[in-house]
């Protein structure tokens, strides 16, 4: 099932969200935790740019096959994030979401689910901006922009210890 929901941003800014969910149990659990509208305040508060951004929720059988197609990890994570298009004022990108990662993630991490996708949906978002946490640099600006984002949703630091 493919949801559309256009947005318009700032005075002229169109930003299109298109949400997919593999399957109808996918779609249940991922609206049990948090309803489209949220969601896509979540993305309008990480993405200022014109554009169209993808979010499709997986299971771990679709997660696990694209993390191996495309970065050769034979395991399910929990978010990829595929750019398209970037640039200072348009950003095209599919980010996929592996909810029964997320879901054993913020148990294992005694976190709320709901919390825990909020900070997943925000940093695949991120990345489709092109930030990046490969070196310290980069990833303490990009903790910085989740947890200041985070915070402007009412959501806690996802780094505080726990």
């Amino acid at each position: 099932m493919t949801i559309k929901m256009t947005s318009k941003q700032a005075s002229s800014s169109k930003l299109e969200i298109d949400i997919q969910f593999a399957s109808d149990a996918i779609e249940n659990k991922v609206l049990s935790i948090a309803s489209l509208v949220v969601i896509k305040k979540w993305v309008k508060a990480t993405v200022q740019l014109n554009g169209l951004i993808t979010l499709r929720f997986v299971n771990a059988t679709e997660g696990k096959k694209l993390n191996f197609a495309f970065r050769n990890k034979d395991y399910a994570t929990n978010v990829l994030t595929f750019p398209y298009e970037l640039s200072k004022k348009t950003l095209a990108a599919d980010i996929i979401f592996c909810l029964p990662v997320i879901q054993k993630e913020a148990s294992d991490q005694s976190k709320a689910v709901k919390a825990h996708l909020a900070h997943l949906i925000i940093h695949g978002c991120l990345h489709a901006q092109g930030l990046d946490h490969v070196g310290d640099k980069q990833a303490k600006k990009m903790k910085g922009k989740e947890i200041i984002i985070l915070k402007s949703l009412g959501f806690t630091n996802p780094y505080a210890p726990i």
